[in-house]
Formats: structure tokens, sequence, C-alpha cells
């Protein structure tokens, strides 16, 4: 890894930064450094762990934060290494925000929106945010999960084989819609994976190619829309974006 930004200093960020900073000492991951955002100048993870010179603070609204960085962030060369997002359970869908924001800077004169994600993913926890943004949160696990669990082939919660895998019911869903002549592209997903010592990641690359797949399903001008979810096996945060379609018929 180069930078590894984690999303908050609180508990789970004091957490994912701690077992870096563990897992860097014991060869068991390198990296550049570990960037914490928080909006709190002292925030836990400042608190317990403190600076270091692989170890920085920044004290940022997430969203203008990821706003600054994606947007001048470039996909990483071939064989460098890359960045990686650590996000948190308790966070909004900032990725998804992120994309919808690009969307809207780059066709301005088009309607960009947010519509409710439709159909059924088939999980035992389905819920939408009460909220302009439609969120849908989707689980597999009808229980409460281990903390910090890495959602290992054999599920600690039931002491049996996981068959589930959030990113195969995103993209039946998707397909099911497109069957059904709906102009959805996608999904585009962020998919948070164990890395390194209970900790999960994506890479930033990941982003920027969902980034991509807004971009194609919106050039040619036409109405769109793409199925968009920041998830892991077992959990997920699912939003559709909508592109209206070019009034004068001239391209995007």
């Amino acid at each position: 890894m180069r930078d590894v930004i984690v999303v908050g200093g609180g508990c789970y960020g004091s957490f994912y930064a701690a077992q870096l900073a563990r897992a860097k000492a014991r060869g068991k991951a390198r990296f550049r450094r570990v960037v914490v955002v928080d909006r709190e100048p002292e925030c836990r993870a400042r608190r317990e762990l403190g600076d270091a010179s692989d170890r920085t603070f920044v004290v940022r609204d997430w969203r203008a934060y990821f706003h600054e960085f994606l947007g001048a962030a470039a996909p990483a060369r071939s064989a460098e290494p890359q960045d990686y997002i650590v996000p948190s359970p308790l966070m909004p869908h900032l990725m998804f925000e992120w994309v919808l924001e690009r969307a809207r800077e780059r066709w301005p004169g088009r309607p960009v929106d947010v519509a409710p994600v439709p159909d059924t993913l088939g999980t035992p926890y389905d819920r939408t945010a009460p909220a302009p943004d439609h969120t849908r949160y989707v689980s597999f696990a009808d229980w409460i999960c281990p903390t910090h669990c890495i959602e290992p082939a054999i599920c600690p919660a039931i002491g049996g084989t996981r068959t589930w895998e959030m990113s195969d019911a995103v993209r039946a869903l998707a397909d099911r819609l497109r069957a059904a002549g709906q102009p959805v592209h996608g999904p585009a997903l962020f998919v948070c994976r164990h890395h390194v010592f209970g900790v999960g990641t994506f890479a930033v690359d990941v982003v920027l190619a969902g980034d991509e797949i807004v971009r194609a399903a919106g050039e040619a001008g036409a109405e769109a829309a793409v199925l968009v979810g920041t998830i892991s096996s077992c959990h997920g945060a699912v939003n559709l974006l909508t592109i209206g379609a070019v009034a004068d018929g001239r391209g995007p």
C-alpha cells in the first residue's frame, strides 16, 4: 500500500490505525503513511496514538476531504503501490456522494439525482434511509455480528459456511433491472475486504473506476442510471444514481 486513509478517528478509526501500526511493525503490511480524517482536532485516535512519522491526522469534514482528495487522484501506474480507504461502519455513503457530486459537475445542464433502489436484494435486513439520498442498507445477517468480523468462509455467528456474497446480490439486481427494460449501468461496487489484522479496505483506484462507469453511462446523452454500492461480503449501502437525457440532443 501507499497511503491508507482511515475514515474517522473515533472507536473504529482508533482500532484500525492501531492495527495497521502493529501489522507494519510485524512485517505484515507496508505503507507510506496512515491518514486519519476526523472533524475533531483531538479525536480519540489522536489522543491515544499520537502523530508519528508514518501517521498523520487531517481535521476536515469527510465529504470535503474526499472532494479534494479523490478529485485530484489518478489511477496508480502498473506495479506501483495503491492508496486505500478504510471505511467506518457508521459513515454515510461517502463514495456514492462523491460520484454523485462528480456527475453533477460533469453535466451541469442535465438532471442528476438519486432514486430509490427498486426490487429486492434478497437479504433479511433491508432498510431505506428516511432521507433524500434514499440509501438502502442491506445485510445478510439477521443476528448481531461479532465486532470487527473479517467475514471468513465459516461465519462465526452461525458456525457454518457463509453461502452468500453481497456483490453477487447487487449484480443480480442490476441484471434484473436491465432485463425489465430499465437503463441501469454498473454496478459500480466499492468492495471492502479484510486486508490485514482485522482492517478492511478498498482501493482508491476502485472508486475512480466507479466514477468512470458513471461517466460512460451518461456520455451518450440518453437517460441512464447507475447502481452504486459500498459493500462487504455480508453488508452494504446501495444507491441508484440517475442521469437525465440531454434536452437538445446535441450530446452529453
